[in-house]
């Protein structure tokens, strides 16, 4: 049913019907519209970014001007213009923040992730590994988003995202969890919203 479902949902065929590589490219949409999380000209590093929905979004919302580097162990095709670049690696790989400072020319004013670890059907175990991937995308973060920048990651909710939540809160001026519309029913997928970011 899950697949069929996802298939035939209005949000995909949108996608489909106006050339994004996913559905996602909404949810990114609602919160970028709603929340002003992305805004034209913004430095973002997109942190699990394959099949690659959120980058070709990412790249209208910052135009010229701005730049995206993106992240993933898989393979993703690439995004045209040189103000793009998809780098194949592990988030945790300690070599990547000074690459991406080095082709954004600074650090970011947004890191963000839509990423999703494999599930396993067992919703204990999801959660943890949801919030470990978290947790992973955040530690990039320290070390590539600029003082007052924006973060934005999918967490599953339960008992391991309520952790992630209270462990991230000291680290911006305001801290939230939302839900886009765009998020197909009976999902429980949150995304993490922190502006402000205080540096270590």
């Amino acid at each position: 049913m899950g697949r069929m479902y996802e298939r035939k949902d209005a949000w995909y065929r949108q996608a489909k019907k106006e050339g994004y590589r996913s559905r996602a490219a909404y949810k990114l949409a609602q919160i970028a519209g709603k929340e002003k999380a992305v805004r034209a000209g913004d430095r973002v590093i997109d942190a699990g970014a394959a099949p690659g929905g959120w980058s070709q979004l990412l790249l209208e919302l910052v135009g010229k001007r701005g730049r995206v580097a993106a992240v993933d162990l898989l393979p993703m095709d690439p995004l045209p213009g040189d103000n793009f670049r998809f780098w194949r690696r592990d988030l945790s790989d300690p070599a990547l923040p000074a690459e991406l400072a080095a082709f954004l020319g600074g650090r970011a004013d947004v890191v963000l992730s839509d990423a999703a670890p494999n599930t396993t059907g067992s919703a204990f175990t999801d959660q943890a590994r949801s919030a470990e991937l978290v947790r992973t995308v955040f530690a990039l973060a320290r070390e590539t988003l600029k003082d007052g920048g924006t973060f934005l990651a999918k967490i599953f909710g339960g008992a391991d995202g309520d952790a992630v939540f209270a462990e991230l809160k000291p680290f911006f001026r305001e801290l939230r969890r939302i839900r886009p519309e765009a998020t197909r029913k009976g999902s429980f997928e949150l995304y993490v919203l922190g502006k402000g970011f205080k540096g270590d």
